[in-house]
């Protein structure tokens, strides 16, 4: 696959540049709708917001991003389009599905129940990468499917057997979501055994545990770790996830590691009650706190210049570019 798929047409593994894998222009939980009290920013105030970000991303250097937002949390293709083509920046959306549990499942559960589920779902995913997403034109460029903690349930794994021949069917690379953690080395188990390559594959939220043999089970299982949650400090320490990747960048993975925060910009309907939560989040969870916050820190623990390059440059480019990863020890 040497072309990748942009909202605005387009790029090449080599034209990326400094990537950040896992952020997000906006997300709508499913029911948000329902609460025309509380819409959220306008439009208008939206694009603003986004546009200041990816400002912010630009300054920092990076000239690429992936917006996994599955289909089923708000997704809005046009909207990322018209904020990549003011900024004349690189934005790569997805085709998926979310997890179970927080997801758009009531309705595909519904058409289960009448038959063809993976067949759909499928077909869904590989005419959002061939054709276009609804009369937008606008291609995905990867796949995102998600998980619950600790587990895939009987329709997640619906979505990921219909993801898998997805990938096959177009070459795409998938992309996941985890909780706290866990289930990434059985979402790479299930994926490979409906013949998607490993390496085309980056389980995400990797950075949720701390426990190392996971990270190398997934490491040497030949798939993409994603420590896509720095300043998510609610959920866990900075300190947890440097120290855990430090320590794959010294056993030899580095390769194997692509970063980002999963910051959400703008959120459609108000989720939080408190907006102290929000204001919180904003002072780390913000897609400049890799380069200014984190990594001298990576540095002071040892990394190098080329090893930090390689989470920001050239894994992304190797994922897309579909290159296979040497052995692991």
């Amino acid at each position: 696959m040497g072309a990748i798929q942009t909202v605005t047409g387009t790029t090449t593994p080599d034209q990326l540049g400094p990537t950040l894998v896992h952020e997000h222009l906006l997300i709508g939980y499913p029911g948000w709708e329902a609460d025309s009290i509380r819409p959220g920013p306008s439009r208008r105030e939206r694009l603003a917001i986004c546009v200041d970000r990816i400002e912010e991303m630009k300054a920092h250097g990076f000239t690429a991003m992936i917006d996994p937002c599955p289909n089923d949390l708000g997704r809005d293709v046009e909207f990322m389009a018209e904020v990549a083509q003011r900024t004349r920046f690189q934005i790569i959306c997805a085709t998926g599905l979310y997890k179970e549990s927080d997801g758009g499942a009531p309705y595909w559960h519904l058409r289960a129940s009448f038959g063809g589920a993976v067949e759909g779902i499928a077909e869904l995913f590989i005419r959002e990468l061939r054709d276009g997403i609804g009369s937008t034109g606008i291609r995905a460029g990867i796949i995102k499917v998600a998980t619950g903690p600790g587990r895939i349930t009987d329709y997640e794994r619906l979505v990921f057997e219909a993801a898998a021949q997805a990938a096959l069917e177009t070459g795409a690379p998938i992309t996941t979501h985890t909780d706290q953690g866990t289930a990434g080395d059985l979402q790479q188990q299930l994926l490979t055994q409906h013949g998607v390559p490993a390496h085309r594959i980056a389980i995400g939220h990797s950075c949720g545990t701390a426990d190392h043999e996971y990270h190398m089970r997934i490491a040497r299982g030949g798939s993409y770790l994603g420590f896509d949650r720095f300043g998510l400090d609610i959920l866990q320490p900075d300190s947890e996830r440097v120290t855990a990747l430090l320590r794959l960048i010294e056993k030899g993975a580095g390769a194997q590691v692509m970063v980002s925060h999963d910051s959400v910009w703008c959120w459609l309907g108000e989720p939080f009650a408190n907006p102290a939560v929000l204001e919180a989040l904003r002072k780390t969870n913000h897609p400049g706190h890799f380069s200014t916050r984190i990594v001298p820190i990576l540095k002071e623990g040892g990394a190098s210049d080329a090893q930090i390059r390689a989470l920001l440059v050239d894994n992304p480019r190797r994922f897309f570019a579909g290159e296979k990863l040497p052995a692991l020890a």
